[in-house]
């Protein structure tokens, strides 16, 4: 089996907001489908993280859903800054039942336990603001991480995130910290786009490695994590 990741897929059939007006995203849909099932298999994991869908509600979401269980492998998905449709893990959870997407589950608060590792992670938030509603939900966000780190068995924990904790020019100290404290040493992001993509941190930084995974940095092919 394989872990593989992937972000920012964007999926908007249930919306009017195609992605393919913008230079890289043309047919992405069939681009992504094509190259997620020639490397994917029914056996495998895909962490999905944030930005999963331009959905508002649970009605707007459901084909994009639809299109996403039908893909090879399980999917765990992590909240994004433009996931709208997010809603408590009971609702959520009672809307994959319901239509019966069997391949989905969500990081939220938790972890998930594989042999000898553990997939953790979180939203993340923005670097340094100076807005006090901003600090509220970086704060939040960086307990959110902390709950989802402690509930890890493992000692191995493999952290995702959908905002980058680090780039060339910025760093946000509160998670940043938070990893170094709990000896992480790969952390894999997305939210970075076109020229923003430019200034992504992938290599190594105070013993993390660091990876950005957006679905057009990846060409729109799912990134292998690890074999296990």
């Amino acid at each position: 089996m394989s872990l593989f990741a992937i972000a920012d897929t964007h999926l908007s059939f249930g919306t009017n907001k195609p992605m393919d007006t913008f230079n890289g995203w043309e047919n992405y849909t069939e681009k992504l489908q094509k190259n997620w099932n020639n490397l994917v298999s029914d056996d495998d994991y895909v962490v999905i993280a944030g930005d999963i869908s331009w959905a508002m509600n649970f009605d707007e979401l459901y084909n994009d859903f639809k299109f996403i269980n039908n893909l090879n492998g399980k999917k765990i998905i992590i909240k994004g800054n433009h996931d709208y449709w997010w809603n408590t893990v009971s609702k959520m959870n009672k809307f994959i039942n319901e239509n019966g997407f069997n391949t989905i589950s969500f990081l939220y608060n938790n972890a998930v336990e594989f042999d000898g590792f553990s997939v953790c992670g979180s939203r993340g938030w923005l670097f340094d603001s100076e807005e006090a509603q901003d600090e509220k939900v970086l704060n939040r966000e960086v307990l959110r991480l902390k709950m989802s780190l402690d509930s890890a068995k493992s000692d191995e924990k493999l952290v995702f995130l959908h905002y980058p904790p680090i780039t060339a020019n910025e760093k946000c100290e509160e998670i940043l910290n938070l990893l170094n404290e709990y000896g992480i040493k790969k952390c894999y992001y997305g939210h970075l786009h076109g020229v923003a993509a430019r200034f992504a941190v992938d290599d190594s930084v105070d013993d993390v490695s660091f990876k950005l995974i957006s679905a057009d940095r990846l060409n729109f092919v799912p990134y292998l994590v690890k074999k296990f």
